[in-house]
């Protein structure tokens, strides 16, 4: 017997170690706090919109365009911020899957 078929045979063939869901306690809280967070994140990404439209449009109105273009910005902005704080949970769900087949 060589010493790479001593090796092979030494080493799991495969090795699944799935999330476990009742490992830790306090899961559940975790997830409600998660949640808690993400309704706010979004909660507050709609405030942002607003605000940054409010400012374009006096910005605009009153032919700033230093302050329209930070409304701009601020709407990009709280966009950016709804779609992260949306996606998060199907991001980390496809990232996991890619590692598992990695």
């Amino acid at each position: 017997m060589n010493t790479l078929s001593l090796v092979l045979a030494v080493l799991p063939a495969d090795i699944v170690i799935p999330p476990n869901d009742s490992g830790l306690p306090g899961i559940e809280a975790l997830r409600t706090i998660v949640g808690a967070v993400m309704t706010v994140g979004l909660i507050l990404s709609v405030l942002a919109l607003i605000i940054s439209a409010v400012i374009w449009g006096f910005g605009a109105n009153s032919s700033n365009p230093h302050l329209a273009s930070r409304g701009k910005s601020g709407v990009l902005i709280a966009c950016a911020a709804a779609v992260i704080c949306g996606a998060s949970v199907t991001a980390v769900n496809f990232f996991w899957a890619v590692g598992q087949t990695v």
